[in-house]
């Protein structure tokens, strides 16, 4: 494992200083443009230097004729051409001094036949400069902190904590509102491409060593250094958790696997062994990988698989205790101790079962700090999770009843929510345990918009919240908790 990002032979990729591009034109219709502007749109700070043989200036910045004749080396060379001219393109930025670069271009090895030969003569003309490079077939980086997106897509999104490898490019640019609409965002994301050179594992040490990335997702269609690919993530694991989606394991996925990059995909359970080995957290679908990063980046590691459940009603918590057992984890008893210090909160009409019942209460701090901090500190409880109902209309007419003036309800409102969700964001840090959501309201509202922005993750059903607690148990034990 790297000690510093720093010293990545990846850093200059994503956090280049300056960018050459080659591709880029005045027509709005070609790629090339569409990264230019992407670049633009999330207002890369560096020099852009476009490559054009006969535009003086591309969207109105000076354009260049060759590489030889920039005003200055620049950190990264983006690709965006016609297969065949890639190579002799290649090989003058190698003669012009530079060392990194994106080649975004398909129609290599994922084709086949000449473009096998095409992408051995890169790597040969990458080796003889010492060129690091992405691709070809990908669509490079996105780091929002270095308001770097060489994808062809615009980027709209938050810069968050989810660093992500990925042997699909458009599968990146997919993930940018997929993201956003659960409050996360990428720390970031390569696109591998054809791993001519530059591949997954790399990748995943660069992120290993990111100190923006709190956890890891690979995107897998097919692994080829599977010794140091291991090793690499034994590496990893004991600091930051990983989550992989292998997309090759079926007799389909393997054939749009080779198709897509050329990636020779091999047996979903030996997938699934080399995983649990060195401990990378395996995900069933596009969803879950990112339901289980959401976790694994925010909850505290768990002692063990005991869940205990907390609700305003039967149904609720019925199903979450079904999809918790579902999912092997357990909803122990809780202790007489703790059924005694609940008491004073549950009504007649409530249970002090798990899962914990409430029923109804007058007052709403009950639910939201007395019982949930009750819980937590059960000897018998490793995590914890929650049903959250509280609708905005609800609070407002509340407070209304309670006299106060209408001009100020809203104001009142909003501050009684974020109160209320302040509090229960600070219980698993507190608490050392972890602490899950889940809700049949819209996920949209304020009170749940407000916890998932404070750490709290929150499903909008129970099944999708016990997967991704099963992950925090299984990250526990790979990790020897």
């Amino acid at each position: 494992m790297l000690d510093r990002v720093e010293d990545s032979p990846l850093y200059p990729l994503a956090n280049p200083r300056s960018i050459a591009l080659f591709g880029a034109s005045n027509r709005g219709d070609s790629m090339g443009t569409s990264h230019l502007l992407s670049l633009l749109h999330l207002g890369f700070e560096g020099p852009l230097y476009p490559i054009h043989p006969t535009e003086k200036q591309v969207l109105g910045i000076k354009a260049y004729r060759d590489p030889g004749e920039l005003p200055e080396v620049p950190d990264l060379a983006l690709l965006v051409l016609p297969t065949r001219v890639v190579p002799e393109v290649l090989e003058a930025c190698g003669k012009s001094g530079i060392r990194h670069a994106i080649v975004v271009s398909g129609g290599f090895r994922e084709v086949g036949g000449e473009g096998v030969l095409l992408e051995r003569r890169l790597k040969e003309i990458a080796a003889r400069y010492r060129i690091r490079f992405l691709g070809p077939n990908c669509i490079g980086v996105a780091n929002p902190h270095h308001r770097l997106n060489t994808t062809f897509f615009q980027f709209d999104g938050r810069a968050g904590y989810v660093g992500l490898a990925s042997q699909s490019g458009s599968f990146v640019t997919q993930m940018f509102k997929f993201l956003d609409n659960m409050e996360l965002g990428f720390s970031t994301a390569f696109s591998v491409g054809n791993e001519a050179d530059v591949d997954i594992v790399d990748a995943m040490e660069y992120l290993g060593a990111c100190p923006r990335t709190k956890v890891i997702a690979l995107y897998i269609e097919g692994i080829t250094r599977g010794r140091y690919f291991l090793e690499t993530a034994r590496s990893i694991v004991p600091h930051k958790p990983i989550v992989a989606f292998y997309a090759g394991g079926s007799g389909a996925g393997k054939r749009a696997s080779f198709s897509h990059t050329g990636a020779m995909a091999g047996s979903d359970r030996v997938y699934d062994g080399a995983f649990r080995q060195c401990g990378i957290i395996r995900a069933s679908s596009v969803t879950e990988l990112f339901d289980f990063c959401w976790v694994l980046a925010t909850q505290p590691r768990p002692r063990g698989a005991r869940v205990i459940i907390q609700t305003h009603s039967g149904g609720p918590g019925a199903a979450a205790a079904d999809a918790c057992d579902r999912s092997g984890l357990q909803i122990p008893n809780l202790s007489s101790e703790t059924k005694e210090r609940l008491a004073p909160f549950v009504p007649p009409t409530g249970s002090l079962s798990n899962p914990v019942d409430m029923t109804y209460h007058k007052d709403p701090t009950h639910y939201f700090e007395e019982l949930p901090r009750i819980l937590l500190e059960d000897e018998g409880a490793d995590m914890l999770l929650v049903y959250f109902l509280l609708p905005t209309q609800l609070v407002e007419q509340t407070l209304g009843r309670m006299g106060v003036p209408r001009d100020r309800i809203r104001e009142e409102t909003n501050k009684f929510i974020d109160e209320h969700a302040k509090a229960i964001c600070a219980l698993p840090g507190a608490h050392r345990k972890p602490l899950v959501g889940y809700t049949f309201r819209d996920l949209k509202e304020r009170f749940i918009l407000r916890l998932r922005s404070g750490g709290i993750p929150v499903f909008p059903e129970p099944a999708r919240a016990a997967r991704a607690m099963r992950a925090l148990v299984e990250y526990a034990r790979a990790c020897g908790h």
